[in-house]
């Protein structure tokens, strides 16, 4: 049971006997034993186990190991065929026995990644009520107001290292999901573990519960969320403002995510919070750093390098303006600068390009714009087209990002307009889930003639087109931010940075082996996801001792090590029972 925090486990009675085997201490008996996911091995128990802690008569008499009661698991979540009921059933396993959860997930984690997070998340956020079984992490609505601290000492760990909170807007592509909006953060803080191996007694997953404006969620008898109008304005805002400040005392040595929010607040609170707690937003930073890697990984293939591409994003919400930022970032290090900086990526919204003749409300937006003087001179000058065929046809780009969650966005005469002028374009429909994807694979393969380099943002099968079979990777956030986590709190970062995530994108593109290539795939297998979490892991720490930002330094043959012991196996350990408590006095 290594993993971060040996201090915490100590208090948890992890401990090493004389033979060097690692014994957990146990305070549990009986059916309460079996009823806590964390100690309960159920038919794993040894006989020794079962006379210790009263378990005589409580379990049949086979004692199981680890892979066998995984066999059977298995096999009777495969008898399910609706992923909404593999998801119930895999959630229902991790509410009884988390080693096993674990070790199930990690070993079909390509088949059960689909079903734990997106696409399948996404129906379970809005099935939430209904499908409720067992409640996991915490939900803060305004009734806490003045006592989120409080709230915070109702989690069931006390060393929390990471949390993912979301006040549920914009889950996904599918918008004000309420309190069902929880979803995210277990699936997240999951891929966490399996990915990352951050103990699953170091997370804790948040609802800010702050009222939906989904009338459908209003109406539903059925609904366990707080039933209100969306809070909004100066009482939101001192909402979070308590929940941070209350973060920041109760698990002072915590790493934050902000997962779905609505773009405004999404960017508004990572740039007031990102210096005052260890924070990052994965839909602005992670999903950016995702896109990078494929293009990058593309220039193998293409031969153009990053500095040379044309790119154009649809959508200018918080993942396209994340991915234009990085992308800026990324190439004024490689010597871009001026016009020419800004030439290299276009946005489009729902009115168009980007150009500064025309108001842009949303700040984040603004300085993604272009200049009005380098619009008319590429033919897209005031009351001209500006939309996404006008902008090909304009700039004949080479690589082509959808982060709008417009499904079709990306139509066959603009792929095809895009394919006439590139020979190998690199076309990123980023939507999930796959109903939000702005085009399917098997489109882009056919209307590019089969040359389009294509990763998409949710899973597609391969696609096969004139006797190739094309491999579609997945631009998954899971080959990210579970290594910027793992990496920032091994460091104890003080601030997770941009810089963190264009090392994670370029650790991410080397990782993409000749053999993906070839394949089509501009990801490496979602199997190797540990070993790509590893290393982003340790080029992160790197990172944060570089910039000035950890607290803990390792020099640069002490880090691969560092991120090996940090990364929780689910294993079982031999129980003993703790000792009596003393009488009080």
């Amino acid at each position: 049971m290594q993993g971060l925090g040996g201090d915490c486990m100590e208090r948890y009675g992890l401990n090493t006997d004389s033979l060097g085997q690692q014994r957990l201490t146990c305070p549990y008996r009986g059916v309460e034993l079996l009823r806590h996911p964390m100690y309960n091995k159920s038919t794993a128990f040894s006989d020794e186990e079962r006379r210790q802690f009263g378990l005589a008569g409580l379990l049949p008499p086979q004692v199981s190991t680890m892979e066998q009661q995984a066999q059977r698991v298995y096999a009777n979540i495969q008898r399910k065929t609706d992923p909404l009921e593999r998801y119930i059933g895999l959630g229902a396993l991790q509410d009884r026995n988390e080693y096993l959860f674990f070790h199930l997930l990690i070993n079909h984690l390509h088949e059960f990644l689909p079903i734990v997070y997106t696409p399948t998340v996404g129906r379970a956020c809005q099935e939430w009520s209904h499908i409720f079984r067992r409640a996991r992490g915490l939900w803060i609505n305004p009734g806490h107001r003045g006592h989120i601290y409080e709230v915070l000492g109702n989690a069931p760990y006390e060393d929390v290292r990471l949390i993912v909170v979301t006040d549920n807007e914009r889950i996904l592509g599918l918008g004000d999901q309420g309190a069902g909006g929880m979803g995210i953060p277990v699936g997240k803080l999951a891929l966490y573990t399996a990915a990352a191996g951050i103990p699953p007694w170091q997370t804790l997953p948040i609802s800010l519960d702050v009222g939906t404006d989904n009338p459908q969620l209003l109406n539903d008898e059925l609904y366990l969320g707080w039933r209100q109008r969306r809070l909004r304005g100066p009482e939101y805002d001192s909402l979070v403002e308590e929940f941070v400040q209350a973060v920041k005392r109760r698990f002072p040595k915590a790493l934050l995510q902000w997962e779905d929010f609505k773009k405004n607040n999404a960017f508004r609170l990572l740039d007031r919070y990102r210096k005052t707690l260890t924070s990052f937003n994965d839909d602005i930073q992670g999903t950016a750093a995702v896109a990078v890697a494929a293009m990058v990984a593309g220039t193998r293939v293409t031969g153009i390098p990053l500095t040379a591409q044309r790119i154009v994003i649809l959508g200018a919400g918080a993942a396209g303006v994340g991915i234009a930022g990085l992308l800026r970032s990324t190439l004024r290090e490689a010597g871009l600068a001026g016009e020419a900086l800004m030439l290299a990526t276009a946005n489009i919204d729902s009115k168009g390009l980007l150009v500064d003749d025309q108001p842009i409300d949303d700040a984040h937006k603004r300085e993604f714009a272009w200049t009005r003087a380098l619009a008319e001179r590429h033919g897209l000058g005031t009351g001209q087209r500006r939309d996404l065929l006008a902008v090909i046809r304009a700039l004949k780009p080479t690589v082509l990002v959808g982060t709008s969650g417009e499904p079709g966005a990306f139509t066959e005469e603009a792929v095809r307009e895009m394919a006439r002028h590139v020979h190998r374009p690199i076309i990123l429909p980023m939507s999930n889930p796959t109903s939000s994807s702005e085009a399917t694979a098997i489109d882009v393969i056919n209307w590019s003639e089969g040359r389009a380099l294509c990763a998409t943002g949710s899973p597609f099968a391969p696609v096969e087109y004139a006797g190739r079979r094309i491999v579609i990777g997945q631009g998954n956030n899971a080959y990210i931010f579970p290594g910027i986590g793992l990496g920032a709190i091994i460091a104890e970062a003080r601030e997770v940075t941009d810089s963190m995530f264009a090392v994670a994108a370029a650790s991410l593109a080397s990782q993409v082996g000749p053999d993906d290539l070839a394949s089509g795939s501009l990801f490496p297998p979602i199997d190797n996801l540990r070993r790509v979490t590893a290393q982003i892991a340790a080029a992160v720490v790197r990172e944060a001792r570089e910039r000035g930002l950890a607290g803990r330094l390792y020099s640069d043959a002490e880090i691969p090590q560092a991120v090996a012991a940090a990364m929780w196996e689910p294993r079982y350990l031999q129980l003993e029972p703790a000792p009596p408590a003393e009488p009080a006095r």
